[in-house]
């Protein structure tokens, strides 16, 4: 219990680096902020995920069952942490922020490591053989987002960076907007996000795309292509 007076300690280290810049990009797609003002959830149903944002975070955590209404089970991280809380606020994320998330202050140096988080998060990877041209290999770099305004801030710092433009189409249900790259932009982008063997992320998505760059001759971390 805290003293009355003192300042209230934080357990997450709030400080920039691609570490963090990802777990901030699994937050803005997979987390949520409680009402209470202090506690952050990461549910996910991929272990793995969960402890790469405990690494980012350096943080003890343990990962724990979390139940849905309709019977399902799910993994899940829960985080108290005031300081860390207000700093979400700060940047952009809010208590409900599916639909009304827009720009999240991430500092441009780390903007590709929050952005495969949040690839990482709530993005895919497809890739397939077109028949109606000969040997037509094409692939598809997509994020997703339930908001007009967040998704429209992502097209716009690639736009801006890359030169790369995307096209933003509807799921079935109109319930989330997805942002699709094709093979030629997806050259341009994937790089920037996997710049480095070592870097932190969801390994079967990277092994995923590794395996469709093969079959066109290309490696993610190969340079001057």
């Amino acid at each position: 219990m805290e003293k009355r007076g003192s300042k209230p300690k934080g357990k997450v280290k709030i400080k920039w680096s691609p570490e963090f810049a990802y777990a901030i990009g699994l937050l803005v797609t997979d987390g949520c902020l409680s009402k209470d003002g202090r506690h952050i959830d990461l549910t996910s149903k991929d272990r793995e995920q969960l402890k790469n944002f405990l690494k980012c975070l350096n943080s003890r955590n343990k990962i724990s069952l979390k139940h849905s209404g309709l019977g399902k089970e799910y993994l899940r991280v829960q985080l108290g942490d005031v300081l860390f809380y207000k700093f979400l606020l700060d940047i952009g994320l809010t208590p409900r922020k599916t639909k009304t998330i827009s720009v999240v202050d991430v500092p441009d140096i780390y903007f590709f490591d929050f952005l495969r988080g949040h690839f990482d998060g709530d993005g895919t990877f497809y890739s397939y053989w077109d028949h109606r041209w000969r040997s037509s290999f094409m692939f598809y770099t997509v994020f997703i987002s339930a908001s007009d305004a967040h998704i429209g801030w992502i097209r716009n710092k690639l736009k801006q960076s890359l030169g790369i433009k995307g096209h933003i189409t509807r799921d079935g249900r109109k319930s989330t907007l997805q942002l699709k790259y094709a093979k030629n932009d997806s050259l341009k982008l994937l790089p920037k996000m996997y710049y480095s063997e070592d870097i932190i992320c969801l390994r079967r998505k990277r092994l995923k795309i590794q395996r469709a760059l093969g079959i066109i001759g290309k490696t993610l971390n190969k340079r001057g292509w």
